[in-house]
């Protein structure tokens, strides 16, 4: 996967500043979308076009909070293909997984900036940070996640797995 970050260089960035709750009226992923970061970043959207960023990067802890499916998905759905942080609230990074979005534990996030175009391959475990010249190799994502995420999310991972079995 390759593609252009947005970064918010944030700890704790949590649920509601993801999707604030005040849209949780509506399960719509498109309408979710439309408010995806709106209080971290009220621009986000607009940013996020002008860089043609599909790689979020954030801060340790990141997706803490209530454990809302809705912040995964909206972020999904506002074409963030991947998200890139120290950690994750584990929550967050199981809803992550469940609906098929990749998130990557990396520490040195100082070398990762907006605007950079970084290639990432999930099975061996690298980040290449194109506009920079660097090469990091981090943590393999387990085979059967690498698989769920592959297929989609969870549900798909599943129904391939009852097709199989019949």
């Amino acid at each position: 996967m390759k593609g252009i970050v947005i970064k918010y260089d944030q700890r704790n960035i949590n649920t509601d500043l993801i999707i604030p709750a005040r849209y949780l009226v509506k399960s719509d992923p498109t309408f979710l979308a439309e408010h995806c970061m709106e209080d971290l970043d009220p621009v986000f959207k607009q940013r996020k076009k002008e860089l043609g960023a599909s790689i979020l990067v954030g801060g340790s802890n990141f997706g803490s909070g209530s454990s809302r499916e809705q912040a995964p998905l909206a972020l999904k759905t506002a074409g963030i293909e991947c998200v890139i942080a120290p950690s994750f609230a584990r929550i967050f990074f199981r809803n992550s997984i469940n609906i098929g979005l990749p998130i990557i534990e990396f520490n040195k996030i100082k070398d990762l900036n907006t605007g950079d175009e970084i290639e990432l391959n999930f099975e061996q475990g690298i980040i290449k940070n194109l506009t920079l010249n660097k090469k990091f190799k981090v943590k393999k994502m387990p085979a059967f996640l690498q698989e769920i995420i592959s297929l989609d999310g969870l549900v798909n991972f599943a129904r391939n797995k009852i097709v199989k079995i019949k």
